[in-house]
């Protein structure tokens, strides 16, 4: 099959459920030419709620299956109506569709990793080849399963100063890291979003703490975060994954703070561990590095970052305007390649045996 370009959307949740992200792109899986469109669309509370009632449910138990299916049904619908919406109001024909529902357990040792929505269902509405379930095929051949945009990463770092640092702070926080050569090296570092917003959500009654503001008016319990950083997770070496309620049971030490000291402390705790990993686990300091995820819309938690790093000598940051990495976009590359059997992990990257595409593709006469 001849490469070239294609014209993707994509939708993506992952492992922050608070919305469905879209974007645009042509890609063909090796460079990017344009972004089209980019946004992304609010899931509606019922079905936050209903997403977080089947969090770490596994659709191969008869018991949590119908409610698992239920639960799908509901964000397949959503992600059909975006996708209708777009692609009526769009000039650009849409080639490819990837999709990266919310994720609802992932467990690389027990060959398990789940993420919602319907490829098959979405295919049959639009009749464009789909792309779904990123995760299964490197977790079947000994992965870890994510994180999964260390290409989309490398592509977007072509012109940074190498080596170079992304820092993705999604639902977990996860790091890549590009060398003098173009080697890549990704791993989960973390706890991400998804920690904060439970905690917002128990105690504030809001989806999130809006731009940080009520952690910028908090006191960090240090005592708390030095505790919650002798996690066995942070000694493990990577190629490593995370599911994003990994931390839920240390959200007792939260007990008993202010809003503002527990959001505050929390932020040092996200802030504390991507810092360790970035001490422990790279080959060489970063020349460039730069915050993105739905973390780098948080400016309490971006500051405390960059203190952080800076003190380690790391003070190249990438401003946004000058590359604009989101999720949406990494998968819809993602889809791409997996539309032309292109890797999407390696050994470096997950731990996979080989490096090896993924993805579940749905198309006219067959499905691959």
């Amino acid at each position: 099959m001849m490469i070239k370009p294609l014209n993707v959307l994509a939708l993506m949740s992952g492992t922050s459920i608070d919305a469905i992200k879209y974007a645009l792109i042509s890609t063909d899986g090796v460079d990017i030419y344009h972004e089209y469109l980019v946004g992304n669309i609010p899931i509606p509370e019922f079905l936050r709620s209903k997403i977080e009632l089947i969090s770490g449910k596994n659709i191969n138990q008869p018991d949590d299956k119908v409610l698992i299916e239920t639960v799908e049904n509901d964000v397949t619908n959503m992600m059909c109506d975006i996708i209708r919406e777009i692609s009526s109001s769009n000039a650009q024909n849409i080639d490819l569709i990837g999709i990266e529902g919310p994720t609802i357990a992932h467990d690389a040792k027990a060959l398990y990793t789940y993420q919602l929505g319907k490829g098959q269902a979405i295919f049959d509405e639009f009749k464009i080849p789909v792309v779904s379930h990123f995760h299964n095929a490197d977790v079947a051949n000994g992965g870890q399963g994510a994180p999964l945009t260390a290409t989309y990463y490398h592509a977007l770092a072509q012109h940074l100063e190498k080596p170079a640092l992304f820092i993705n702070i999604g639902g977990v926080s996860s790091l890549t890291y590009i060398g003098n050569f173009g080697e890549m090296i990704a791993f989960d570092c973390g706890p991400g979003n998804a920690i904060l917003n439970h905690f917002m959500k128990k105690h504030a009654h809001v989806a999130m703490d809006y731009n940080g503001q009520r952690a910028a008016l908090g006191q960090v319990h240090t005592k708390i975060v030095n505790s919650l950083m002798k996690h066995e997770f942070f000694e493990k070496l990577p190629p490593k994954a995370l599911d994003r309620n990994a931390f839920k049971d240390k959200e007792e030490h939260f007990e008993g703070l202010s809003i503002e000291d527990g959001a505050a402390t929390i932020v040092d705790f996200i802030a504390g561990s991507i810092q360790k990993a970035v001490q422990t686990f790279l080959p060489a300091k970063p020349e460039s590095a730069m915050i993105c995820g739905g973390g780098a819309l948080n400016p309490t938690l971006v500051r405390n970052l960059k203190q952080k790093l800076k003190a380690d000598g790391i003070n190249a940051f990438v401003l946004h305007d000058e590359i604009k990495p989101n999720d949406a976009s990494a998968f819809a590359f993602l889809a791409a390649r997996r539309f032309y059997n292109l890797p999407i992990t390696f050994p470096s990257t997950t731990g996979v045996s080989a490096p090896m595409t993924g993805g579940k593709l749905y198309k006219r006469e067959e499905i691959k």
